[in-house]
């Protein structure tokens, strides 16, 4: 429902949710905008300025655009084998790879879009104030659409995820450069060489696994005329059988890995614009995100019985948090901080204990998060994640035993419960912007997957070797957490179907998408650090 006051100014007193729109009640002030003379009372903008409202607009808007961008960049990979094979016509293929991105978002969770995130140092991530945060987000999100924009226009099919960790590196470096901190820990080191070694790993996996694949089907599948025309390109086969499209189970086959690559690559992209909003809407609006408001008495109930569990386990192990804070020590806060934490609540793992007894008492026949203040949910947030940090350090300890670190993930994954968190009018922002952008610029890296890496055309048999690996390998990735380049995996999976099948490559095509590759991480380190440094200076 919408009040709409009729007087000197309109009042609007709502709250956007999940296709509907319900009054709400606070006890902040409202957000205004004096110029104007208009008055919104609308649960993101609450207690923020003018300006920094129209700022948040602005981040919200660019991470939206970026999904957009990287659903037209990178659609191309789900629609370019059903096309090439003439499996699907053009246009039902992306409305095709549209519709099932969107349910990809929906349905594909939220780990990696939090393994995104925790990319960022701790200190930046939970000190940082409402200018240091849009600074963030601009620049990571400026970077990576600058990039995507650019190897689109040129067809080259490069990464988004490679191009926005590689956004955040630069925060992080830029970050650490302004603030004095050591290089060394401006970063999550043992996140990044998870998500470096993800990135790494599966195009390598990718190209080995589809040539494997090919080859076994020209062994095996080729022994009557009927197998056999899975081996020919559409071209050949009109040429043979008078007929355009598929045999009926290969156009089959096609078309359900051309599903499972939209599913997978809506699974695992999408989830990175959700983290990029919610880091916005927790860095600008904490009194409403800061922690998930409509958590239930059950979720918090839930996170009391994790550091309860926890001090426990301390208690019997009391030597780990000593090593623990060896092997991290604390980082320096920034001077620039707004709202600086208490010094024994700076994630040191030896004040592990002192925090979890801080969290406690603010949880303490806690019912609902609407209970603390703005400042309390902030400090309860800082709490939840530098204990869940230090949790995460203890786990990897070489003495930790099987059982233990298994205890010790699953009280971490409590403990996290109400801070990593996305509302549904979130994901449902991002899967539309995601999908709505597949239907627009896929023809140029169509064209250079289809028809220039390899010397002669995609047959049957190459599209499924390419797209099978694909679709299940990006759909492994995403449910466990890493962020793979659906970009990289099907390139490098038709590069091996090319190579297995003795057609052969075109070397400068190849050579242009490895130098873009290349280019990626360096050239958006260099741009989101600069940018990050230049909006720093002007806001």
């Amino acid at each position: 429902m919408i009040i709409i006051t009729i007087s000197s100014t309109f009042t609007w007193e709502s709250s956007i949710f999940f296709f509907s729109i319900t009054p709400v009640v606070t006890d902040n002030a409202p957000y205004s905008c004096p110029f104007t003379g208009v008055t919104f009372m609308l649960s993101i903008f609450t207690g923020l300025d003018c300006q920094t409202a129209a700022m948040l607009v602005l981040a919200l808007a660019f991470v939206l655009f970026y999904e957009a961008i990287n659903g037209f960049h990178d659609t191309a990979n789900a629609v370019a084998t059903v096309i090439y094979t003439r499996a699907m016509r053009a246009k039902f293929a992306v409305v095709m790879a549209g519709i099932f991105n969107f349910f990809g978002v929906l349905l594909g969770g939220l780990s990696v879009a939090y393994a995104i995130v925790h990319l960022l140092p701790i200190d930046l991530l939970l000190n940082v104030g409402s200018a240091h945060g849009l600074a963030m987000v601009f620049s990571l999100l400026l970077a990576a659409i600058i990039w995507n924009l650019c190897t689109w226009y040129f067809g080259l099919p490069v990464s988004s995820s490679h191009t926005l960790i590689g956004a955040i590196i630069g925060v992080g470096l830029t970050n650490a450069m302004l603030t004095s901190t050591s290089l060394m820990e401006a970063l999550n080191i043992s996140k990044m060489i998870r998500v470096f070694l993800s990135l790494f790993l599966s195009p390598l996996i990718g190209l080995v696994v589809a040539g494997l694949m090919l080859f076994l089907l020209r062994r095996y599948w080729n022994g009557t005329k009927k197998r056999q025309r899975i081996h020919l390109t559409p071209v050949e086969r009109e040429k043979k059988d008078g007929k355009r499209k598929p045999p009926f189970w290969t156009r089959t086959m096609l078309i359900f890995s051309a599903i499972g690559v939209s599913f997978s690559h809506g699974a695992n992209d999408g989830q990175k614009g959700i983290g990029l909003i919610m880091l916005a809407l927790i860095g600008v609006a904490p009194s409403g995100f800061i922690v998930n408001m409509n958590a239930t008495s059950y979720d918090i109930a839930h996170t009391r019985d994790a550091l309860a569990h926890l001090e426990q386990f301390y208690q019997k192990n009391s030597g780990l948090l000593a090593q623990a804070s060896a092997l991290n020590p604390p980082l320096p806060v920034a001077s620039e901080v707004i709202h600086p934490v208490p010094e024994e609540f700076r994630c040191q793992s030896t004040s592990a204990m002192a925090a979890i007894a801080q969290a406690q008492m603010l949880l303490a026949n806690l019912q609902s998060y609407a209970d603390l203040k703005v400042d309390q949910r902030s400090r309860m947030r800082h709490l939840l994640m530098c204990v869940a940090d230090t949790v995460s350090t203890i786990a990897k300890l070489p003495q930790i035993h099987r059982e233990d670190r298994r205890l010790l993930r699953d009280l971490r994954k409590d403990l996290l419960k109400t801070v990593e968190y996305a509302p549904m009018w979130i994901i449902v922002a991002v899967a539309l912007a995601l999908s709505l952008g597949t239907t627009v610029g896929w023809q140029r890296v169509a064209t250079t997957i289809g028809e220039k890496i390899g010397k002669k055309g995609m047959t049957y048999a190459q599209g499924v070797s390419a797209q099978m690996t694909a679709a299940i390998g990006i759909g492994i990735a995403s449910y466990t957490g890493m962020p793979v380049s659906t970009t990289q995996v099907l390139s490098s999976a038709v590069t091996g179907t090319m190579l297995a099948g003795g057609g052969g490559i075109q070397i400068k095509t190849v050579q242009n998408i490895l130098l873009a590759w290349i280019m990626t991480l360096p050239v958006s380190i260099v741009l989101s650090g600069m940018l990050y440094w230049l909006v720093l200076k002007f806001i």
